[in-house]
């Protein structure tokens, strides 16, 4: 491990310059920040080098199991006691999965995604779709009872910019709900930058829980709810022994995305399952270990 060199840029959870090299990853340089431990790359990828978001998606990723909608749907039963103005939006939405379950709970839902793939998707679902930026969007001021980003803010080149113009279109007293990996969880402690999370020019931030609350309240959210929960075990059992192609891992490393969904399948099955997710998920948010930071803030 080296120290952070000049013309790297700052921390982008706390802005702090002094940083430390942890490894190279897919031709980046990932830094460790002093201060807030949040992972990062030490520049950011030109245009050319940038991840293809309209390649990013197919038939294969704009679906979900169908175990993910009723979880959908208790997550949105709890932005109830939000419901104002009866508005939602949802940046970067992907399969349309929460706009969905939105829909279903009786909010007016719209949704944001960079990707015209997902965004053309979204609009044969019957959703209310922009395709660009959130800025782009133009937004009034304090539009929305609840915006939520679910695994966004680690794809976001200037997360800072997007947090501040959330707050400016949230209501005060709205919900900015929100996923992202956790910097300093388990398998981020255990393997490094051989995480498949780690994985610029896709991921090219990792946030600790001290970074994001950070960010949230600079921008103006005045309650930062940050918890960690959720472990996928088979990355870092796949470490003490070879890959095998069985659908799980192969030559490429694991598939995180499948082996996600295979464990929430497999912990939804029955009470009991259900019980021990929410007792580890519980003994996480303890430690601190999760590999997920879920994030409550209010405006």
């Amino acid at each position: 491990m080296t120290e952070s060199k000049q013309g790297e840029r700052s921390c982008p959870g706390c802005h702090a310059e002094s940083s430390i090299h942890r490894g190279r990853k897919n031709a980046f340089q990932i830094l460790s920040c002093r201060k807030c431990g949040s992972l990062y790359t030490g520049t950011l990828p030109d245009r050319s080098d940038a991840e293809d978001y309209d390649g990013y998606y197919s038939d294969a990723n704009l679906t979900v199991p169908d175990f993910i909608h009723k979880r959908l749907d208790e997550i949105v039963a709890e932005f109830a006691p939000y419901r104002q103005a009866n508005r939602l939006l949802e940046i970067g939405f992907g399969a349309g999965s929460f706009l969905l379950a939105a829909q279903r709970a009786g909010w007016n839902a719209a949704g944001i995604e960079v990707s015209k793939t997902a965004a053309d998707h979204g609009r044969t679902e019957g959703l209310n779709t922009f395709c660009g930026d959130l800025a782009d969007a133009h937004y009034e001021n304090e539009t929305f009872d609840v915006v939520i980003a679910s695994e966004l803010l680690e794809h976001v080149p200037d997360p800072q910019l997007m947090i501040r113009e959330v707050a400016r279109i949230v209501r005060p007293g709205g919900l900015f709900w929100a996923t992202t990996p956790n910097a300093k969880g388990m398998s981020a402690r255990l393997l490094g930058v051989e995480w498949s999370v780690v994985s610029p020019p896709e991921h090219l931030h990792l946030f600790s829980e001290q970074g994001l609350r950070g960010l949230l309240i600079r921008a103006g959210f005045v309650s930062c709810d940050v918890r960690t929960e959720g472990l996928n075990p088979f990355e870092l059992l796949g470490k003490l022994r070879p890959h095998k192609d069985n659908g799980l891992h192969s030559e490429a490393g694991i598939d995180r995305v499948h082996t996600g969904y295979k464990l929430n399948a497999s912990l939804v099955k029955s009470g009991p399952r259900r019980a021990f997710k929410n007792l580890m998920n519980g003994l996480l948010r303890l430690s601190h270990m999760g590999d997920s930071l879920k994030i409550r803030a209010e405006r």
